[in-house]
């Protein structure tokens, strides 16, 4: 095996985004949900016309990390007005970074959130912000390693289930 690369990601990825999408959010969060509120969540937010939509977004764009010809995990980038809430028209919201858990620890969840940054840095962003649950201590963990900072907390619907995410930050 060697090293994961990154790429972006176009719509003829659309089935594989999907799939990965659907098994990087169930192997992160099943432990901590019911059933029934993680298959809500599952079928609204990775249906195919919510995958469509985001792909075909001009203000977000999609990252792939591979190792050898597989997708293995895969970042989601948010701009100007599709940001889930717009903090501030000069940001980048990182609103998804999933790696597979058997892939996790080679790298690829570290080469994505670089990939942020560049791309952050190239579109002139003050800052790059996101929203972690704050049961997720491992994430956590990542971005604060990473330099980022809390700023505030919102509520993240997962099926009937109002859960706290925290707000963190990045000052670039």
């Amino acid at each position: 095996m060697g090293n994961p690369t990154i790429r972006k990601a176009c719509p003829e990825d659309f089935s594989i985004l999907q799939k990965v999408g659907r098994r990087t959010f169930f192997e992160t969060f099943e432990a901590g949900n019911t059933e029934d509120n993680m298959k809500d969540y599952l079928e609204k937010s990775f249906s195919d016309e919510k995958i469509t939509d985001e792909l075909n977004n001009k203000e977000s764009e999609f990252y792939l990390a591979v190792l050898d010809n597989s997708v293995i995990g895969y970042l989601k980038l948010n701009f100007g007005q599709a940001q889930t809430e717009l903090w501030h028209s000069n940001a980048v919201e990182v609103e998804r970074i999933y790696v597979l858990k058997e892939f996790q620890g080679r790298k690829a969840g570290q080469l994505l959130f670089e990939k942020a940054l560049t791309i952050a840095k190239e579109k002139g962003a003050a800052y790059v912000w996101l929203g972690v649950w704050e049961e997720n201590e491992k994430a956590i963990q990542f971005y604060r390693k990473n330099g980022f900072t809390e700023f505030s907390r919102h509520i993240f619907v997962l099926g009937d289930d109002r859960q706290t995410d925290i707000m963190m930050k990045l000052i670039l």
